[in-house]
């Protein structure tokens, strides 16, 4: 090889390994919650929900 050549064939080397890179792909399936809220926690929501209405009118 000429002097001229072994840069560029060095570049072509780099440029060739730096375009296999591998690929993961990962497959996970939906996690289904089931949840059911207590009366005591819809009531708190509401007071707290009533709080804000008040302290802020126009946030709606």
């Amino acid at each position: 090889m000429t002097r001229a050549a072994a840069p560029l064939a060095l570049v072509l080397v780099a440029l060739s390994l730096g375009a296999c890179t591998p690929t993961i792909r990962l497959q996970v399936d939906p996690i289904q919650i089931y949840a059911k809220l207590d009366a005591d926690v819809r009531v708190r929501l509401d007071r707290e929900l009533e709080q804000l209405l008040q302290e802020n009118p126009n946030l709606f």
